[in-house]
């Protein structure tokens, strides 16, 4: 350490500024620190072993941190049984098959870990060719050359920064060679990939899900906003056989920041009450206060006010305000997206691919993502807030990409080498020499580490961004981040972090010598050898951080984040029995974090990999490990969110080739820098001709993946569907009368159970006393509701027409047929008991399934999911509303497919397989709708006004209700009784 200071402490006081240009010019001014680089190797692997022996401890013991996704998952999802011995998990994993992971894990974790091998066996070739070819070139042809290379560093000679003139056609042979590697296994597995997508085309999933065959159409022109409009444009997109099945999106106004506000006033609800209940037998003193927010400080003022009250009271108004605003809401506001649905995937696909370049009238046309994989609030925004939220946000990112510079330049400076940071800061330079071996193994460890903790919180930033700029998906925005994360890492961690010492030290040549003139100055300052130097100088650094990924992989398997985190949380802070829940959830795969990181790895190796060829076995080594690591964890511990169908992959693959550019023009430099500025220019020049083909092949190799690949790998079908195909038409017609476009995809905000506070069973004897005040002032609260289990006491009141939903009743896990448990008295409040504060008793709730299970596909049937001929229909009974089952006109109403249970004073409520309990006083919609909806006009059996109210009303129950999904014909034989024979198509009402 003591080779790196330049100056004593007393000189460097006066000279300060001058030592920090001098260090910003060249944070790598001296030889390798040889402490450093073995404190990263000893930190790195013995940490890391470490980790990966307390993980095969613990594993067997702890299943429910080590293996969450085996708990949780149904048996068509649950992986295969582990072995409880340390190192059984291994066996479990190399043996299972690529096509049974599908149909385990998903399209989207077997593309990721297809990735993952495909990167560790390129560079197990690259290994070789580096290893093989340019360190004996270096170290041979340095040795013959440099005088003092005794006294070089070890690494320092596998180095090019020695050697000149032909000696580089060994790296002009190599930057093709590791071309045609890394484009040869990107062919081989973009073949597997086209496989493997068209097997998921075809699986039975794809096929019977909703999402398979249905648009999303936006910027939709008014002219086109009803259903019939919809229908008219894909029709002028495509023309088809068979119509869709359409629904036009409504106007929700403030719903989802109503609903998003009462979810934060329950949990903060919810934490007050965990927090001043903790103890139950010995409560605090004084009750909790709150500041209110701003929205009802014109009520309660800016003064804290008591929590619980105050937040009760939010609550209540809350819902209040979501059931006026859902009753509002209608089809007359209609917004610029919308559905369409074909009976056929063949025809949705083929219509996709026709509009993927324009749409009709100025429409964007999409395949439609599954429905909770949409960004709802993006979905009605104009093109022109669009574009414009865009450009700023893309200025935003830019501009921070930019301010990211100053830290960077300070950490590759001092963290990398603590003596420049003893140049500026006498004190430390003290120190520094008291305890040179120390400081060498915390700067080792400190530089990377620093990195990668500052680049942690970026992603967060930019998924904010992204949704803020009009992403129709969080797909497609997980793609968009892991594209930005990549540009971001290219441009500050190897431009910025690895050239911009050496650019300052050219800038600062060619000022000094501009007395010679500028072209002079610019000669004489040999930018390109000063560029080459200092590139080799960092590859050292990017050797230690590539040996800490070790660590971070074992830090991933022995889950030591959520380990600690959980520690933290339950014995540093009370959490809520909606905390203790979520901490017992699998997690969801980040894949835009995962893939970033690997991209990262692989330009690194591209890049440094000629400058340092030992980077190479090494990050091969990491990604060797990682495969094992990372097939485990997304078997056992990890749950894709929201499948995608393996659309990642052609970003994966334009940014692979885009590293591999990148990687031929660091050879380009070296080559240019030292082999060509040697004594036989002329000759030697012929080296970097000798290159210009390389991006060439790379562009026509990327234009053959498109064509051959691309359109495949997203569409099932360019041509639309023939009725030659199909010999069974009937089976068209049931499944379109399954589809429920206008359910399935109608906005969240319409439907969505609010979610009820969770208090711990352990406090039940002390809720109602804490609101016996209230009851005494006469104030309203929201314990004071009519009596009804807690998981249906936020189902909307008057859902709108066509877009409402069936729910299964929350059961009682442990009494199958029983609600859950409520404080009596009190049944806003929902108790958990101790022994029921686990994800399992709670996975197939929205709340829970939503942030960590997605559509719920890994715990049982997937709501995206279309019954098929045969399976059993969905009844749902509207209580108390007037309305009964489709009967014929002054029959009674039928009682079909319910049961009643008394609970309290004219309280009913009825529970079906997957029936939605509609609260007391549901409100029909006005008679105008009615009508709006019956074409009254067709020619059937005369019906007289009265008949003609009450079909109407039928049909609208239909629609809300979604009583008619008979599979035998069900609706036609309805219509047939309430209109006579003369015309039974459903067609014919449907609108």
């Amino acid at each position: 350490m003591s080779a790196y200071i330049r100056q004593s402490p007393r000189d460097s006081g006066s000279d300060s500024t001058d030592q920090f240009l001098n260090l910003i010019a060249d944070p790598f001014q001296a030889e390798v620190q040889t402490n450093s680089i073995y404190a990263a190797i000893v930190y790195a692997f013995a940490v890391s072993g470490a980790l990966f022996l307390l993980f095969c401890i613990l594993r067997p013991r702890n299943s429910r941190v080590y293996a969450p996704r085996a708990k949780h998952a149904d048996e068509k999802h649950a992986p295969r049984p582990l072995d409880r011995k340390p190192l059984g998990w291994i066996a479990a994993i190399r043996d299972v098959k690529e096509q049974e992971l599908v149909e385990k894990i998903g399209l989207d974790a077997v593309v990721f870990l297809r990735f993952l091998r495909m990167l560790r066996n390129i560079f197990l070739v690259l290994s070789i060719f580096g290893c093989g070819i340019l360190i004996p070139v270096n170290v041979v042809g340095g040795s013959a050359f440099y005088e003092q290379w005794d006294d070089i560093a070890t690494l320092m000679k596998f180095t090019p920064q020695y050697i000149f003139g032909p000696k580089f056609w060994a790296f002009v042979i190599c930057s093709y060679l590791f071309q045609g590697t890394v484009c040869g296994f990107l062919w081989w597995n973009y073949r597997a990939v086209y496989r493997l997508k068209r097997a998921y085309f075809e699986s039975a999933d794809y096929k019977s899900s909703l999402h398979s065959r249905t648009l999303l159409l936006t910027h939709i022109p008014k002219s086109s906003r009803t259903d019939a409009g919809i229908a008219e444009l894909v029709e002028m997109a495509k023309p088809t056989q068979t119509l869709p099945r359409t629904a036009i999106g409504r106007n929700v106004k403030d719903l989802p920041k109503l609903i998003e506000a009462h979810d934060e006033s329950v949990r903060e609800l919810e934490a007050v009450l965990a927090k001043y209940l903790g103890n139950p037998e010995r409560l605090p003193e004084k009750r909790p206060m709150c500041k209110t927010q701003k929205d009802d400080r014109s009520t309660y003022g800016k003064r804290k006010v008591d929590a619980i009250d105050y937040l009760t009271d939010r609550i209540a108004r809350l819902e209040v305000q979501i059931k006026e605003v859902r009753e509002s809401v209608d089809k007359r506001n209609a917004t610029p997206y919308g559905f369409a649905s074909y009976p056929h995937i063949e025809d949705a696909h083929s219509v996709a691919y026709a509009s993927r370049k324009k749409g009709p009238k100025g429409c964007d046309v999409y395949l439609a993502p599954k429905p909770h994989d949409l960004l709802w609030q993006n979905l009605p925004m104009s093109r022109a807030t669009r574009r414009a939220r865009m450009f700023w946000d893309g200025l935003w990112m830019v501009l921070f990409t930019a301010a990211y510079i100053v830290p960077n330049i300070l950490t590759s400076v001092f963290l990398s080498d603590f003596s420049h940071l003893g140049l500026v800061w006498p004190s430390f330079q003290a120190n520094l020499q008291a305890h040179p071996t120390g400081w060498g193994i915390a700067q080792g460890i400190l530089a990377p580490a620093v990195q990668t903790l500052i680049y942690m919180g970026i992603p967060v930033l930019f998924r904010r961004l992204y949704t803020h700029s009009g992403d129709v998906s969080k797909t497609s925005r997980e793609r968009h981040v892991t594209a930005r994360l990549y540009a971001f890492f290219v441009f500050n961690n190897l431009v910025v972090f690895s050239v911009f010492g050496s650019a300052w030290r050219f800038v600062a040549s060619v000022i000094a010598a501009q007395d010679q003139g500028v072209w002079d100055a610019i000669r004489s300052a040999h930018v390109f050898s000063k560029v080459m130097t200092g590139l080799c100088n960092m590859s050292t650094f990017w050797l230690t951080w590539q040996m800490q990924k070790n660590l971070s992989a074992a830090t991933d398997l022995a889950q030591a984040w959520p380990l600690v985190w959980s520690y933290i949380q339950r014995k540093l802070f009370t959490p809520t029995p909606r905390q203790l829940i979520e901490l017992s959830a699998p997690q969801p795969f980040m894949y835009a974090e995962y893939y970033n990181s690997y991209l990262q790895v692989a330009v690194v190796g591209l890049t440094f990999g000629t400058l340092q060829p030992i980077i190479l076995p090494i990050t091969a080594f990491y990604l060797g490990i990682e495969c094992w690591f990372k097939k485990y964890m997304v078997q056992y511990v990890l749950i894709t969110k929201t499948e995608s169908g393996g659309r990642f992959w052609r970003l994966l693959v334009n940014r692979m080739l885009f590293s591999v550019a990148l990687g031929n023009a660091v050879i380009a430099l070296v080559v240019g820098a030292q082999g060509v500025g040697s004594i036989n220019s002329v000759r030697n020049g012929n080296m970097l001709y000798a290159m210009i083909p390389l991006p060439l092949l790379l562009l026509a190799f990327k234009w053959y993946c498109k064509r051959a690949f691309d359109d495949k790998l997203i569409y099932y079908s360019t041509t639309p569907f023939s009725d030659a195909e199909d010999a069974a038409a009937g089976d068209a017609k049931k499944t379109k009368r399954n589809d429920r476009v206008a359910v399935r995809f109608g906005h969240p905000a319409l439907y969505k159970k609010l979610i009820t506070p969770m208090v711990h069973a352990k406090s039940q004897h002390l809720l109602k006393e804490l609101y016996t005040h209230r009851a005494s002032l006469g104030d309203r609260n929201i314990f004071e509701a009519p009596h009804r289990r807690s998981t249906d006491r936020a189902m909307p009141t008057n859902t709108p027409y066509f877009y409402s939903d069936v729910f299964l009743s929350e059961m009682d896990a442990a009494e199958p047929g029983k609600a859950v448990p409520v404080a009596q008295d009190l049944p806003g409040v929902e108790l958990v008991a101790e022994e029921d504060l686990d994800f399992e008793n709670f996975k197939r709730r929205a709340e829970f399934r939503e942030e960590f299970g997605g559509d719920g596909e890994l715990y049982g049937r997937a709501e995206d999911v279309v019954s098929r001929p045969g399976t059993p229909s969905t009844f749902a009974t509207l209580n108390n509303s007037g309305l009964g089952t489709p009967r014929k006109v002054g029959e009674e109403a039928s009682t079909r497919a319910s049961s009643t249970t008394k609970r309290g004073s004219d309280e009913r409520e009825h529970e079906y397989e997957e029936g939605m309990a509609y609260e007391p006083g549901y409100q029909r919609t006005p008679l105008r709708d009615h009508f709006e909806e019956v074409d009254v006009s067709i020619p059937a059996t005369p019906l007289d006004a009265e008949e003609v109210l009450q079909a109407g009303r039928a049909v609208r129950q239909d629609s809300h209700g979604r009583l008619l999904q008979d599979e035998d014909g069900g609706e036609d034989e309805y219509f047939a009784r309430t209109f006579g024979n003369e015309d039974t198509s459903y067609d014919r009402f449907r609108r």
